[in-house]
Formats: C-alpha cells, structure tokens, sequence
C-alpha cells in the first residue's frame, strides 16, 4: 500500500486529466522497466505470533527504525510514527497487519529486480536478528485468526476496515492476513497497453495456480490452494474482478477511467490526516461537488491515491500491474517478474501469448478464476487442464527473456534461468501449496508450525 503524498497536486479540471495521467506513463522500449513488490509476515521467533507496530520486545516499528539505522533507510512518517521507508526510487511499506512489503525501484533486468530483493532481505534478516523475529513467504497468514492480528497506526487503513464490514464477508483477511508477489510493467502505447492488459489478464488465472502457495487458514488446511486468492474474490465487488471490459472493442485509457471513477472513494487526504470519503462516487468528487466540506479542490494526488484503491487482477497506473500470485519464498519471488517479463516485454512472446488467449471467452476466464484458487493446475479449461496453458505460458515467457538477451554482469547467463521453478511447477501439475499440504498431513504431524521454519525467509 502507498504512503501518503508528500506533494499537493495540482488541481483536476476536468475528464481528460485522468485520461492523459495514465496515457503519460507510455514509454519507448529502451525506457521499459521492471518494478517487483513482495510482501511477508513478520513474527515473533519465541511464540509465532504476528509484530505488533510498538509495544514491548519485537515490534514493526523497531524493524522501520534498524533498517533505518542500520541501513541507511529514510523514515516517511504518518502523526509522528514511522510507517514508510525510502531509499532511492525504492521503498518500504507497510499492510494492515503489519505485513512488510518491499516496492522494488524501476529497474532493467531481472538479474537486477533479484538482487534488489536479496539486498532487502539480507538487511531484513540482520535487523530480524536482534529484534528475535523473522519472515515467512506464505499467500494466507497459516496460523493466527484476524482477531489476533494487530493493526497499523495509518489513516487509510482505519477508514477501510470500517468501509470493508458493509461489502464481501472477506475484507478484513484480505487487509490482515494476506501476502502477493507483484511486477509493474510499462507500455510503449495505448494500443500496446490494451494488448499487454488482455494478455496477462487472461493468464492470471495461470499465474495464480503456478504460484498457489496458502493452503492453511486458522492452523489448518484451507481446503484451497490459494487462500489468499479466494479471499479477493469476497471482498468487495466494486473493486476487484476480472474486468470483462477489457475485452470489450474500444478498449482504452478513457474506458479504464470511466471504471476508476465509478470505484467508490475511501478517503482524502489533506492537512497530514485522511477524511473519511467512503462510498461516495470519485466522479462526484472530481466534479466538484464536496469542494466546501474539505475546503479545496480536488487534485492529481487525489486520483493517483484514488487508482491505489481498486484491485482488480491487474491493475492499471502509469504501468501495469500483475496482482494474481501468492507470496513465496525467496527463489520464487525472482520467478514472478520473469514469467511476466517474458511474456509481455519481446514482440515474438507477446504475439505467441496473444493466440494462446485471444479466442478466450470472458465466462471462461471468469470460470478459471473461479477455480484456480481451489484446483490449481487441475482447473478443468475446454478438453484439458490449466496445466495445459501454463505448460506452454512457461514455455512462450521462456523464449521471451530469451529473446531478450540480458546477461548478468558476468556475461554468462541470460534470464531464463529465474524461470526454473515454474518450468518444474508447469511439468509436474503439483502446486506449492500441494508440496506443503503433504509435509502437513506427513513429517509436520498435522501442525503448521514448522512452517515458521521451512517456510522463513
């Protein structure tokens, strides 16, 4: 999740604003860039349960401050707390229930995105250390319920999980006990961004069983293999989905600003706090007509904020946004960006991925989604399997980053190697979660918590 802005915007005079704020993160190729976020459950390593932000022992606001000191992190702080931090184009951010999410800089390679990562971890090991806690790489929180999940001191949040009791049954184990792996990729154009948007939105479903891996709720199987998948589909309609219009002729960024503005607000910032805004219609807003209840316009801040709000399966800013895969452990999370990167960023993969899905029926990958977070790989499509299309989405992102051709700085290994667990995952059919399933039912003796170990970053 943002933090708050730190500059006022100007003000937002009409429709075409929004629809040029999003045509303006089109890009030449040599400017594409590859931004990877993860999130992870902090714990306490004497009792597994989640950090609360402060407090005695362990806590979230330790963790900000040492990889502050220690790290040379900026705090970005919310009423006089720590709940952000910044280092170059890079950041740390913090979910309802203390989830620890990195938002990795734009940058050129995956060899790159996969050292970002490792540098966060190794720093976040170190200062895990001394604080006794650690990080798991899990979708769905396996142990604790959502009343023994603590909240974050920010502003937007409180306004949320009131907002969240009125929509899905499901809002508040989204906002506590959830963890994604997500990639934001650029577009050369609004032709080129439709195309990317259609084509990872219709693998989605593939990404969410290739990466299934929370399959534990409450200290017990799920019944499914992403949990975390399932929670998005009960938390708020007008938010999330699949988005069928995409399909639609005449697709653009106008058609996408239409639906940002038909997504009900949550609130506005101004003056250092966040006003509650929650259910009111943004066009309204945009309009003009709550201009005298908080005592100025509205501004661009306000729509980029605004845009964070929806959470489709992909999600459209000045980039695009892959939201459908499980958090995981640390070889997995280099995978993510790969597989995507590989499919969308060479003109041969993207062309290869279009005729997998371009005959595709919304109601079939509607079903798929459905599905998917239940069945993984043995999600039933046509005569065959998911399994079937992620063998050859493996395969189409596999000469993809081959195609790209960007070695690492020895020279000697070009991307396709951060591919491997998925080729493995594709050819067998047995998810993650299935492999944590049979340690559960065998050597874990019918506990989760050796989870907390095998499972720990």
């Amino acid at each position: 999740m943002s933090a708050p802005p730190t500059t006022q915007g100007e003000p937002i005079e009409g429709r075409r604003q929004l629809v040029e704020y999003l045509a303006a993160g089109s890009k030449p190729r040599e400017q594409w860039r590859i931004g990877t976020e993860h999130e992870k459950f902090v714990f306490r390593l004497s009792d597994l349960r989640r950090l609360p932000y402060e407090g005695e022992g362990a806590t979230i606001r330790g963790l900000l401050e040492g990889l502050a000191t220690r790290h040379g992190w900026t705090p970005v702080e919310e009423a006089g707390k720590p709940i952000a931090l910044t280092q170059g184009r890079a950041s740390v951010t913090l979910e309802p229930g203390g989830q620890f999410e990195l938002s990795g800089a734009p940058l050129e390679t995956i060899h790159q995105t996969c050292d970002e990562v490792s540098r966060h971890l190794v720093e976040c090991k170190d200062v895990c250390a001394g604080l006794g806690a650690g990080m798991l790489g899990l979708g769905f929180d396996p142990k604790w319920a959502r009343e023994e999940v603590p909240w974050m001191p920010k502003g937007r949040y409180a306004i949320m999980r009131d907002y969240m009791r009125k929509k899905g049954r499901l809002g508040h184990d989204m906002m506590l006990r959830t963890c994604t792996v997500q990639v934001n990729l650029d577009y050369a154009s609004e032709a080129d961004m439709v195309r990317k948007f259609r084509v990872s939105l219709a693998l989605q479903p593939v990404a969410t069983a290739l990466f299934a891996n929370s399959p534990f709720r409450d200290g017990a199987p799920s019944g499914l293999l992403s949990t975390r998948s399932h929670v998005w589909t009960d938390t708020d309609p007008d938010r999330t989905g699949m988005l069928g219009f995409v399909f639609d002729e005449g697709f653009g960024f106008e058609r996408y600003v239409d639906y940002i503005c038909d997504v009900p607000m949550y609130f506005v910032y101004r003056g250092g706090r966040y006003l509650d805004f929650s259910g009111r219609s943004f066009r309204d807003f945009v309009a003009g007509r709550f201009n005298a209840e908080f005592g100025d316009v509205p501004r661009i801040t306000d729509y980029v904020d605004h845009l964070t709000t929806a959470f489709p399966e992909v999600r459209l800013k000045k980039f695009l946004e892959m939201r459908g895969a499980d958090g995981g452990p640390w070889k997995r999370i280099c995978a993510l960006p790969a597989f995507w990167v590989g499919l969308l960023y060479d003109d041969g993969a993207l062309d290869a991925a279009w005729d997998l899905v371009s005959d595709w029926s919304v109601a079939e990958m509607e079903a798929m989604r459905a599905d998917a977070p239940r069945l993984g790989l043995r999600t039933p499509f046509r005569k065959g399997s998911l399994q079937d299309v992620a063998r050859r989405a493996v395969s189409i992102a596999v000469e993809g980053l081959r195609a790209r051709r960007r070695m690492n700085r020895m020279g000697d290994s070009d991307e396709t190697h951060f591919l491997n667990p998925l080729v493995e995952i594709a050819q067998s059919g047995v998810t993650p979660a299935e492999l944590l399933l049979e340690r559960f039912h065998g050597p874990w003796k019918g506990i989760v918590d050796p989870a907390y170990v095998e499972e720990a970053y």
